[in-house]
């Protein structure tokens, strides 16, 4: 197979959410993000592969950042990978390889691969859960849910999503909306999977207080403690009952090996965006599966494109815990592709080839604020 890009387009979007999203670091009323479009050549024919980059507008959840995205990218991604092309040929298989002069960025060269990987498996007639070996039709669902206002409210909120069939709620939690929100949710709830979600907004001094947290029967706690710091996430494990889970430490299959290795993850959230794209994400899931350990797929309000590769990486057999593939209305009334909705509970796997249903070139437009095309070939 031989794949040669023409032109990269990258498509700023700017999509409103039918509620404000609230964690601790951010409030979004919008997703601002980034969808990338690859127009190729494989084997001589013609084909357009998309992408979406999981950075937010400002660097408060990792450094990266769109307009950052769009620099390092044009810049020196794309030029490498014009070089590489003209060295031998790429595929998505050695994008990695090939951008791996550049330190970090893992979110902008992640955008790159996936679409690369949209296009060569369309030009092959491959889904992307048959090239991951998949064999499941249909992932279970869980929800995340925001900071809310009150407790009150926090209570209609994941009414509503059990209501609707969500068979997991992930609370979103920070200093001072803890344990009071996620106690009235288990009294409310006490059959319902629960976990919680701190995106790195506690430190180790905080760790009594957080072992409040083990009386509720909580599936999980995610990335309670600083990102760099694998070691006191260890020491956090040690004197909590509440299993560890780890996100955004998490960024390479080295470092989940290392995360399990020291006792500071019994569990890892995999954002294939985060980690460099869906073929890292793979081995991560390797990885964890090796040692014994689980894994799900977390979310970062992806469109169609991005939830419909999520659903298939998580059909691969070490995520044994419901993820963050939501229906498509949990964050947007308009979504770019034919919307994902939960059946019974949960979300059906892709079959056509690529890694997403192509966008919708109409509603596309309607979201664009601007446009930039590189030309690489």
């Amino acid at each position: 197979m031989t794949l040669k890009i023409i032109s990269v387009t990258y498509h700023s979007l700017e999509i409103p959410l039918v509620t404000p999203f609230t964690t601790s670091f951010s409030t979004q009323t919008a997703r601002k993000m980034l969808v990338v479009e690859v127009n190729a050549e494989v084997d001589g024919t013609q084909v357009t592969g998309w992408g979406e980059c999981g950075a937010l507008a400002e660097p408060v959840y990792s450094e990266e950042y769109n307009a950052g995205v769009l620099d390092v990218s044009e810049t020196f991604l794309l030029p490498l990978l014009g070089a590489a092309q003209r060295d031998g040929g790429i595929t998505a298989e050695t994008v990695g390889k090939h951008l791996e002069p550049i330190v970090g960025h893992r979110m902008a060269k992640s955008a790159l691969e996936m679409a690369i990987l949209d296009a060569q498996l369309r030009a092959a007639g491959i889904s992307f859960a048959e090239y991951l070996g998949v064999t499941r039709d249909r992932v279970p669902s869980g929800v995340s849910v925001g900071i809310q206002d009150s407790v009150p409210r926090l209570l209609d909120v994941v009414d509503g999503y059990l209501d609707e069939g969500y068979q997991r709620i992930k609370l979103k939690i920070k200093p001072g909306w803890d344990v009071d929100p996620v106690r009235a949710v288990r009294e409310a709830h006490p059959d319902v999977a629960l976990q919680v979600d701190a995106n790195a907004a506690y430190t180790l001094v905080d760790a009594a207080h957080l072992t409040k947290l083990d009386a509720y029967d909580l599936l999980l706690i995610e990335q309670p403690l600083a990102e760099d710091d694998l070691r006191q996430h260890a020491e956090l494990a040690r004197v909590m009952r509440t299993p560890m889970c780890l996100d955004e430490s998490v960024v390479s299959a080295a470092s989940a090996a290392d995360a399990i290795s020291m006792g500071a993850a019994a569990i890892i959230n995999i954002k294939p965006s985060r980690v460099g794209g869906y073929l890292e994400a793979r081995r991560i899931h390797d990885v964890a599966s090796a040692h014994g350990t689980a894994v799900w797929c977390g979310g970062m309000l992806e469109t169609g494109i991005g939830r419909g590769a999520n659903a298939a990486l998580a059909g691969m057999p070490g995520f044994t815990l419901p993820g963050d593939i939501s229906a498509s209305s949990r964050f947007y009334a308009q979504d770019i592709t034919t919307p994902f909705v939960l059946e019974d509970g949960f979300i059906r796997i892709p079959t056509a080839p690529g890694l997403c249903e192509l966008p919708n070139e109409d509603t596309l437009a309607g979201f664009t604020k601007a446009t930039r095309t590189v030309k690489v070939g």
